[in-house]
This record gives C-alpha cells, structure tokens and sequence, in this order.
C-alpha cells in the first residue's frame, strides 16, 4: 500500500476509534435515572442515587475533553507528519539506530506525560475531591509521579531497550524471542508484585490479630486453602474507595484488602469478599487469564513482525525512509480495531469469571453477606447501577451491580 493511503488508513482508524468510544460513553451518559430497586432500598436514598448520576456526568464531560484534546494532538501528529519530523531530528544528531529508536520514544513519553499532567491533576483535586474520594495529598500525588518515571526508565526501558535490539539483530524472527521474554516478564510480575512493586506505593501489613483473621483463616481451611499471607494495604492513602485483589500463586498468593474496606464493611462481609476471590483461585482463572494474555501478546507480536519492516508506513508518518520506531507507532494506531475486539472478548471471559467467583462464593460461605458487601461497595463508590447494554458489553469486566444480585440473593 502506498504511503498516502496508509496516511488516509490511519486517520480513518483514529476518527473511528475516537466516535466509537465517544458514542458508548455518550448512550452510557444518556441512560435515565432508575427508580431505587427494593434490593437496593436500605442502601440508596434519591439524594444518593442523583448524586451517582452527578459523578458520571462530570466523569463523562470530562473525558469528552481529555479525550478530544488527545485525539487533535494524535491527528495534528499524522497529517502534518509531526512523528516523522521528530524521528528526523533525533536522527541529526548522528547516534547509533538503537539509541535514536530509545531518544524518540523517550520524548514521545515525556511529551504525552506533560500534556495528561494537567488532566491527571485535575480528575484527581477536582472530580474526587469534589465527590468526596481524594485523599492523596499533593506532595504524594507528585512522589508518585517520579517513582513511577523511574520503574518506567528501569523496566520499561530496560524492555524497550531488549525489545528494539532484538528487531535490529534478528529481524522477523524477533517476535517469538520477545515473546518468550515478555511471558517470563508476566509471570515474574505476578509472583513479586505484592513484595516488590506494590510496596514503592504503598504500606503493606500484616492483618492483625482478631476476630476477621481468625475468621478468614477458619473459612480458608473449610476449602482447603491454606492462606499465610493476608495483607492490609493502606489504601485511605489516595482514596477512600475500598477494594481488594488476590495475586501470585502456589506458595506466593496473597490476599491483600484494603484498609477502607475493612473500615467499610463487617467481618461476615469481608469473609465473603475473600471467598470470591478464593473463588477466582479455585476456578484457575488467573491462570487462564494469565494465559489468555500471554497469547494475545504473541498474535500482538506476530502480526507486528509481519508490518515492522514497511517503508510505506514510515513515509506515512512523515519519515524520509524506514523507521522502526514510526512503524511501531503506525502499527499500534491500526492494530487499535483488533485490539478492541480482543478487549470485548476479554472482558467477556472476566464478566463470567466474576460470576463463577460469585458462585463459588455462595456454595461455600454465603451469598447474602457478599450482596451486602457490593451494595456497599457500589453505592459508596458512586456507581452506576443502570449502564447501558452496550456499553457494558464493550468495557465492563466486572458484571453490572443488579444483574450479580439477581444471582447471590436467588
């Protein structure tokens, strides 16, 4: 294909992508206040419910903005051939074709990091601050900021850096090398998150002893899942939404809860919280997640060893002859159809998932005290409870609050 049509290819793919999402938030945005469910009665008052629909309007105003900024940026960088004129000027300075590949994708980070900065700031000491969940304190909010430019220099560069190489020296047949780097990669992440990562962020303790470790611990023997490691993370540290998720496996899995969960909820509620994501374990779906991501990274790879080496790709983002780090980026803007429709499909797999913990969740300890926990959960948080199908179909991984409570109190 010529340069030109590419050029035409990749404005079409990013206006598409851009009305795609915007219409799903703008149907979601659109969905009517719902009559308070009787589920929902004790939970949910009119004040309450005007107030979730508040968050989401603001929510939703707010990444029409930010997101229509960002799609302008991206179509000023591929009409005007902005990506090109970038990549010539590294190249002016005459460096070797790896470090120039490093250089341009260094600033194209630190570009795209100044330019979210303001919105980041801003959702966070406006929109949560106005809706009453920010708790991060500026100096945190700029300290992660830093932390997180550098793991990105040590690991994401570190990766970029193999990544590059690895196409330099072993041109097609590079795919399958990175990938096998990039599965171990996946699997380290998972056992050492928890001890090694998560702690740059947060303070981890050990849930003390008492009355909900105690019966954390009874529940956990009754399904034979011997559990030495539950975790409290400090979350009330930026915000004062509750959450809690499992990690790692065999002898490396924990549970780690989030202080505002405790806070929020009773031991019983807590102790079903647990059985679901006990649940997630049981029913193996880390691993299959895990590995459903592992080979979408391979076709990701594949496909991408198959374009990688296309001049007319270069010429299109405004190049004067074949660029690696112009093919990337020409080949992440159209693989962003394929990209979404393997996202529909796994969200799909993470909604049945959610189910299934569900489920096992009931068998084996309660459903009642689990519903009572995610009315919690979702009506402090601001929650929708009346989304709209579609959308819901293209990004919710977890299942709509009413649909899981038509299924624990069954």
């Amino acid at each position: 294909m010529q340069a030109e049509n590419l050029t035409y290819l990749l404005v079409g793919v990013l206006v598409f992508g851009f009305l795609w999402e915007k219409t799903l938030s703008f149907l979601n945005n659109r969905q009517p206040v719902p009559a308070i469910p009787d589920t929902l009665e004790q939970y949910l008052g009119k004040d309450k419910l005007k107030e979730s629909k508040a968050y989401q309007q603001t929510n939703f105003r707010f990444g029409l903005v930010a997101g229509t900024v960002s799609f302008l940026i991206t179509f000023c960088f591929i009409c005007f051939g902005w990506f090109g004129a970038i990549d010539q000027w590294v190249a002016g300075f005459h460096i070797p074709p790896l470090a120039q590949s490093v250089v341009f994708f260094a600033l194209i980070f630190i570009g795209s990091d100044v330019l979210s900065l303001p919105f980041d700031y801003y959702s966070t000491f406006v929109i949560e601050e106005k809706f009453g969940f920010n708790k991060t304190t500026i100096k945190t909010f700029f300290t992660d900021k830093v932390k997180g430019y550098i793991l990105s220099m040590i690991i994401g560069g570190g990766l970029l850096v193999l990544f590059l190489w690895l196409i330099h020296q072993m041109g097609r047949n590079f795919w399958w090398q990175f990938w096998l780097i990039a599965s171990v990669f996946m699997v380290f992440v998972n056992l050492f998150y928890t001890s090694v990562i998560l702690p740059l962020f947060n303070t981890l303790r050990p849930l003390e002893d008492g009355e909900l470790k105690e019966s954390i611990v009874r529940y956990a023997k009754s399904v034979n899942f011997p559990l030495d490691n539950i975790l409290v993370m400090d979350g009330s540290k930026r915000s004062a939404k509750a959450n809690a998720f499992f990690s790692g496996f065999g002898k490396r899995k924990k549970v780690v809860l989030y202080d505002t969960l405790i806070d929020q909820h009773t031991p019983e509620e807590l102790v079903a919280v647990l059985a679901h994501e006990v649940g997630h374990y049981k029913k193996k779906h880390i691993i299959w997640g895990m590995m459903a991501s592992i080979l979408q990274i391979g076709l990701l790879l594949f496909v991408l060893a198959q374009f990688i080496f296309n001049e007319p790709m270069s010429l299109a983002l405004g190049g004067s002859e074949w660029s690696v780090e112009l093919n990337l980026i020409g080949f992440i803007m159209l693989f962003a159809p394929i990209s979404m429709i393997i996202g529909i499909g796994m969200n799909w797999l993470s909604r049945k998932n959610e189910f299934e913990a569900d489920a096992f969740a009931k068998e084996t300890f309660a459903g009642k005290p689990l519903a009572e926990a995610l009315k919690t959960l979702s009506i402090s948080s601001l929650s929708n409870i009346n989304p709209h199908p579609w959308y819901v179909f293209v990004n919710y991984s977890h299942p709509p609050l009413l649909e899981r409570l038509q299924k624990l109190e069954a």
